[in-house]
Order: structure tokens, then C-alpha cells, then sequence
């Protein structure tokens, strides 16, 4: 039997492979050397408590932060661990960062605050983005290697003096397996951060302070689920914008797509998340597994990503089903899991704040086609979207150079957009020229 448990100790790099086995030559530091696993367990009072409510917090830091007279430069970190809810409404326990900018915010009004939604991680514990921070490099023989490439994206934002919180998501850290891609928890972990920053004494955050969300990959559909459950979940939230960039709004595209990709592990990351968040749905995953594909979803479920796409990338996931047909083929005979899929459908509710959507044509990890229908889907419902075209070539197919380069590429059209969201610049919308 494929049995859902907690893995612990084993560990996404998108950018830059090479970069970080070299900054491990040169010195990594022992992932085993990481933050004391009691600030992550779920006090008993959490049930009891209002979303958004912290619960613990520590002092934090940034590995590539430097100490000035005035405090650490690009920002002081507080660790912390705040009420939010997962799937189905579970009340659980959520861990996160929040980072006080050193630099003096540049626009009007007071400091705005982004709500952080990280990419791919992986699932083990040790991958989570308030551990990831704190080191520059993680590495435990022989190919659990790990940098926190999300480190550009944040530090982009703190350099204009915005605050930032970084969630680790459901499950990331704390107790539990990550509920990878889940709409719902995703949602509500980036939602519960914000409101989570706004009370935490001692930051230079006011009552005015506007909030936008920022995400990419996994982090763009957190960010976008967010965008459109803030008007019933944080109705107090009043959202100056959201950055969704390539955002996974159709789970079952993106699962067909990155198949036979670096990233084929990714879905089993997937669905390990789903066993977890809907555990009525483990003896369907037992029964159409196979023993490798029972052996592939505990293995990656206590790895980083770097890990997963080195050992199981560009691998198909017929070899790990019973039947050897690949994994699209087997969920077309199981309308239940299709029907739980599209579940975790994003653009079904209308965000009531402007959102801008980029996307690669050339992505080969999450597909163009299903990003521009969630413009689609959000204009036909009168959302203020712009959706923004990333035309790059295709190099590597399948090796997620087309999912990351979109990325870098995008920084600084994202950066300004929220910019001008906090300034009150009116919103583009080309929803009716794409």
C-alpha cells in the first residue's frame, strides 16, 4: 500500500543548476545545519485562532544580507508561523518570513507590503524558503543540492522598499506533506501571510499600507488563486494588484506537459499533495501505481527539486504506473480524480483587483495555452488583466530553460507594474487585444 506519511530531511532549482554545484565546491553548508525544527509544530491553539493570526516568531536572517549601523541591508528577517487553512477548510499552521527593507520605500504613501508566493521547492521540510533563506547553498551527498533562486525576485522588490512576506505554504516545513499546487491551501497561505505581516509588531507597516501579491510557476497560481479567493476569504484585504507569472491554472494541461520533462518528479509531488489534502483518494493512487511509482512518490516527497529533476527528470510516468501508460492516459479513465482536478481549476471566481499575467510561448514546464485561458476566463468575467507575451525562442526543450528565462526576463515589467499599482497609476487591461 501506497501510505502517506510525514518525510523529513531530503530536498526545486529552476535557475541556474550549475551555478549553485559550483557555490558548493566552494563552501556549502550542511542542510542537517538548518533552524530548530520546534518552531514549525503546530501549537495546540491553532485551531481556535482567526486565519492570519501569529502564532510563533523568531528572529530570522538572509544569507546574502550585510550587517550596516542601521540594521542588516536589504532587510531585517522575522521568522513566523501563522494560522491560515488548507483544503477543505482545515485550520493548520503555516510558516513564513517576513522582511523589513532597510531602503526607504520609493513611491507615495506608506510602505507597501508584497505577499510572497515562492515557485517550486520540492517536498521535503528542509525546502522550505524560511529555512532556503538563511543559507546560500544547502547540500547533502549526493545530490541533495539547494540555493533559494527566489532570492532574485524578493530582493528585486526590496530594493524599491517593499516589504516582503514569503510563505512556505501548507505543509513546507511544518507538519505534514506540502499540499503542492493546491488552490485552496496555496490561496489562503499567501492570503494569511499578508495578513499575518500587517500585525506583527515593530515594522514600519501601517493600517494604509497597500498589499499586492507576487508569484511565479507554483507561485503564479498561488498568487492567482489568491487574486480571486480574497473577496470571500480576506474581504479586509483590499489588494492593490497581483503579479501572476506563468501561473499552472489547469492542472491536468500542466501535468500532461511536464511529463517526460527535468520536472517529471514534480508530478509526483502532485500527487502526493493530493493523497494528503483529499486522503479518501490514497487507495485509487495504490491501485494504479506501481511498485516503482509507489517507491518514485515516497522518494520525492522528502526531496528539494534540484534532487527530484536529477533523479527522475526527463523520465516518463508510464514507467511508474501499474498499466504502463503514461499518467494522462490513465486519469482519462478515472472521472473521479478528473473531477478533484478540476477542483483546483483557477479562474473560475472574479479577483477584484487588476492582475498582471505573464507567460512564455516557449514554456515547456507550464503550458502557454492554459495561462492565456486564464486571462481568457478572468476578462470574459470583467477582471482588469493584462496579460503580457513572453515571444523567447525554444532552448532545450523539456530541460525548463523556456519556464525559467521567462522569468528573468519578465523581472522588471513585474517590478513595475505593482510599482505603479501602490503609486495609483490606473491599471492596463489589453483583455480584449490578446
Amino acid at each position: 500500500m501506497f501510505t502517506r506519511r510525514r518525510f523529513v530531511t531530503r530536498g526545486r532549482i529552476t535557475v541556474a543548476l550549475a551555478a549553485a554545484v559550483v557555490a558548493t565546491l566552494a563552501g556549502a553548508v550542511p542542510a542537517a545545519a538548518q533552524g530548530p525544527v520546534s518552531f514549525y509544530e503546530t501549537p495546540a491553539e491553532t485551531s481556535a485562532a482567526e486565519p492570519g493570526t501569529i502564532l510563533r516568531t523568531e528572529p530570522g536572517r538572509i544569507a546574502v544580507s550585510v550587517p550596516t549601523p542601521d540594521g542588516a541591508f536589504p532587510a531585517t528577517a522575522t521568522k513566523l508561523l501563522y494560522r491560515s487553512t488548507g483544503a477543505r477548510d482545515v485550520a493548520n499552521a503555516v510558516s513564513g518570513t517576513y522582511l523589513e527593507p532597510s531602503l526607504a520605500w520609493r513611491g507615495d504613501g506608506p510602505r507597501p507590503l508584497v505577499a510572497f508566493a515562492p515557485g517550486t521547492q520540492g517536498q521535503g521540510d528542509q525546502c522550505a524558503p524560511s529555512r532556503q533563506l538563511e543559507q546560500l547553498v544547502t547540500y547533502t551527498p549526493p545530490l541533495d543540492v539547494f540555493t533559494e533562486y527566489e532570492i532574485l525576485s524578493i530582493g528585486a522588490l526590496l530594493s524599491q522598499g517593499i516589504a516582503v512576506v514569503v510563505t512556505d505554504y501548507d505543509g513546507l516545513g511544518t507538519e505534514g506533506i506540502h499540499t503542492y499546487v493546491n488552490r485552496e491551501a496555496g490561496g489562503h497561505a499567501v492570503l494569511d501571510a499578508a495578513r499575518a505581516a500587517r500585525v506583527l509588531p515593530g515594522t514600519s507597516l501601517t493600517d494604509d499600507s497597500p498589499v499586492g501579491l507576487w508569484g511565479y510557476s507554483q507561485g503564479g497560481g498561488a498568487a492567482a488563486s489568491a487574486a480571486e479567493l480574497a473577496p470571500t476569504y480576506a474581504p479586509e484585504l483590499t489588494l492593490a494588484g497581483t503579479y501572476a507569472g506563468a501561473p499552472p491554472a489547469d492542472l491536468e494541461a500542466t501535468l500532461r506537459q511536464i511529463d517526460g520533462t527535468f520536472l517529471t518528479g514534480a508530478i509526483g509531488y502532485t500527487v502526493n499533495g493530493l493523497a494528503q489534502a483529499y486522503p479518501e483518494y490514497a487507495d485509487t493512487i495504490d491501485a494504479v501505481f506501481s511498485d516503482a511509482g509507489k517507491a518514485m512518490l515516497a522518494d520525492v516527497a522528502g526531496q528539494c527539486v534540484a534532487e527530484t529533476g536529477l533523479r527522475y527528470g526527463f523520465r516518463s510516468t508510464a514507467e511508474f504506473m501499474q498499466s504502463g501508460e503514461p499518467l494522462d492516459v490513465v486519469l482519462s479513465g478515472l472521472p473521479d480524480v478528473q473531477a478533484l482536478l478540476a477542483e483546483q481549476r483557477i479562474g473560475t471566481a472574479l479577483p477584484d483587483s487588476p492582475v498582471l499575467i505573464q507567460h512564455g510561448t516557449q514554456d515547456d514546464i507550464v503550458p502557454f495555452g492554459q495561462g492565456r485561458q486564464l486571462a481568457v476566463d478572468w476578462c470574459e468575467q470583467g477582471a482588469d488583466v493584462q496579460f503580457s507575451v513572453n515571444p523567447a525562442p525554444p532552448i532545450l526543450p523539456g530541460a525548463a530553460v523556456g519556464h525559467v528565462v521567462p522569468l528573468l526576463g519578465g523581472l522588471p515589467e513585474a517590478v513595475a507594474y505593482l510599482n505603479d499599482r501602490f503609486d495609483g497609476v490606473p491599471a492596463p487591461n489589453n483583455c480584449g487585444a490578446f
